[in-house]
């Protein structure tokens, strides 16, 4: 067996940089040309690897935002964009009074009427304060950006392409973002009078287009046609030139690709590459076709979903703040430490990226991996950063994200090399460990946190006992798994215990649906639990709260023990077999 060490090391920084001169050559809008062109550049190198390769087609729901955007209040106008999804205004601009409404959170709103008006609000655009605007009748955003950088959004809380009930979901207001000092001249210009009118000149090409996916496969030497296989995704379209995101990102996944191929004859199970477009201007719409066009083969062979996104910008010097499924915690934990010497922070896994395979009951490890220190945040992503501080200090990537500066220049090859090896670490072990690196006792032990932390926020008005008690029955179940045991039943019981697992852990909705592009907590189904305190005891509220929170108690359970119940069948026959 080749040592790991040794696959890490024929990470080639070289190689890798040609791809991204490659990458560099092209603007790469979903459903565009330079995309196409730049993803059959992808293809032929990956047929040169020994890849089969099939590009599809599919129609998607984009949304381009055009150039030529603009913001006036009173008599300031300043330059401006608009993002993907917004409305565009009509023939002379969008007019309305302008409010100021702050961070634009829900308390940022009291006392404010903002129906049919503009409203003025810190921050970077996006699908969580787009909502809350439309929501309170606003008919156009003005957001101010947090630097002189103003970067490209998708404001969409839809996940992939609408269909007719979640369309009406859709922004319905005119959204446009000016530079930081701009926006301190259109408040001051507010600030004048209190009042002012406003002008939002914007112009978004929305609609159906087709739009491409390519899926590179690679069986293992003694592998068929329904072998599971290893699920190796990331985003190929882009802002602009997008070099950093998502050429470097493509860059490894082809370098691993590489690497992989050369030691096919020690792979357990096959590998398969898939590059999106719909990421940046479709909320994630290649994936979300991809899961609804191939559920029950995805549900029937992906074993782990291994994401990447934006590997080698100057700077991003900490890895530790990157995500993994708390069943892959010791498998991300793992490659991180031995690459780069960081401890693992044990984020969970975010509500982004092309994640649209939880509800088949796919665990997913790793997204963005490398991020900028908190201490360079004011020369780098403190400005455009969306969220605080991970626990390991990283805070976003460079300045130049989703601007037309994304070039090759901010990019480091050393970064994109150690990157790189964390993912070949990673991809090595799941194509060649015998078992499966998934620890669904670690699962347990998270879930129990989780659930004591529910408890404790709803005291004795609903009971989690139960969950508790299976969730215990897990961890101990898990632990008990021989690590000598046949690792073909193994892989089995892990199987069975992720199908039931992933989907409550990550998902709200049907599982053959996807829930919103929105922040989610773990075991969404049973968030509701920190609101029910809130509601008047007695009230039609918390009766109407319990009733759905009784409902997503049952499906818990049900999953729990439906896992507990793969597991113990599991070690009967690994009982059974070492008595024979």
């Amino acid at each position: 067996m080749t040592d790991i060490s040794s696959v890490r090391g024929a990470v080639d920084g070289d190689i890798m940089w040609r791809h991204l001169e490659e990458f560099a050559k092209y603007q790469k809008e979903a459903g565009t040309l330079g995309e196409l062109e730049s993803l059959r550049y992808c293809e032929d190198v990956m047929r040169s690897y020994g890849y089969r390769t099939e590009l599809l087609s599919h129609e998607a729901y984009i949304s381009l935002p055009k150039p030529g955007a603009s913001v006036k209040v009173g008599g300031v106008e300043v330059g401006a964009i608009t993002h993907s999804f917004s409305r565009s205004a009509p023939a002379g601009g969008l007019k309305g009074k302008v409010v100021d409404v702050g961070k634009g959170m829900p308390d940022d709103y009291k006392g404010k009427d903002v129906r049919g008006k503009i409203v003025l609000m810190d921050g970077i655009a996006n699908p969580v304060v787009t909502m809350i605007a439309c929501r309170m009748g606003a008919i156009g955003q003005i957001h101010v950006s947090p630097s002189e950088q103003r970067h490209e959004m998708c404001i969409s809380p839809v996940w992939g392409s609408p269909d007719d009930r979640k369309a009406k979901n859709l922004p319905t207001s005119v959204v446009c973002t000016v530079r930081e000092s701009d926006g301190a001249k259109l408040r001051e210009e507010l600030a004048k009078n209190g009042a002012a009118d406003g002008v939002l000149v914007a112009d978004v090409d929305t609609g159906w287009r087709p739009t491409p996916i390519l899926v590179a496969d690679m069986s293992s030497s003694a592998g068929g046609d329904e072998e599971p296989f290893v699920f190796y995704t990331g985003h190929h379209d882009t802002w602009y030139y997008g070099v950093m995101d998502n050429g470097g990102a493509n860059a490894t996944m082809i370098e691993v690709a590489r690497i992989a191929a050369l030691h096919r004859d020690q792979w357990k199970r096959a590998l398969r590459v898939v590059f999106w477009s719909g990421h940046s201007q479709g909320r994630y719409s290649s994936s979300s076709w991809y899961a609804d066009h191939n559920w029950e083969e995805l549900q029937r062979r992906a074993l782990v979903h291994v994401n990447v996104d934006s590997t080698g910008g100057k700077n991003n010097t900490v890895v530790a703040d990157t995500a993994a499924a708390a069943e892959l915690r010791g498998l991300a934990s793992e490659a991180i430490r031995e690459v780069s010497g960081q401890t693992f922070g044990n984020a969970r896994m975010a509500r982004a990226g092309d994640q649209s395979f939880w509800g088949m009951g796919v665990p997913a490890i790793f997204g963005n991996m490398s991020t900028h220190p908190v201490d360079a945040a004011p020369a780098a992503n403190g400005p455009v950063a969306m969220f605080r501080p991970g626990k390991s200090g990283g805070f976003g990537t460079g300045w130049w994200w989703h601007t037309p500066d994304d070039l090759i220049e901010q990019m480091d090859s050393d970064i994109l090399v150690r990157d790189t090896q964390i993912y070949m670490h990673t991809v090595w072990r799941l194509l060649t460990d015998a078992a499966l690196p998934l620890d669904y006792a670690e699962h347990g032990r998270y879930l129990l946190e989780e659930l004591a932390s529910l408890q404790t926020a709803v005291g004795a008005r609903f009971d989690l006992s139960e969950l508790q008690r299976r969730a215990e029955k897990l961890v101990a179940l898990a632990s008990a798994l021989p690590p000598d045991a046949d690792p073909v039943l193994v892989n089995g019981i892990l199987f069975k215990v992720s199908r039931a697992l992933v989907p409550v852990d990550y998902t709200d909705c049907d599982a053959f649906d996807h829930d919103p592009a929105l922040p989610m907590r773990a075991y969404p189904s049973l968030q509701g639990v920190r609101d029910l305190p809130t509601l008047p005891t007695g009230s039609d509220e918390e009766k109407f709260m319990t009733t759905r929170l009784v409902r997503a108690r049952n499906r818990v359970a049900v999953a729990l023990a439906a896992a507990c119940a793969a597991l113990e069948e599991g070690l009967a026959e690994l009982k059974k077999g070492k008595s024979q």
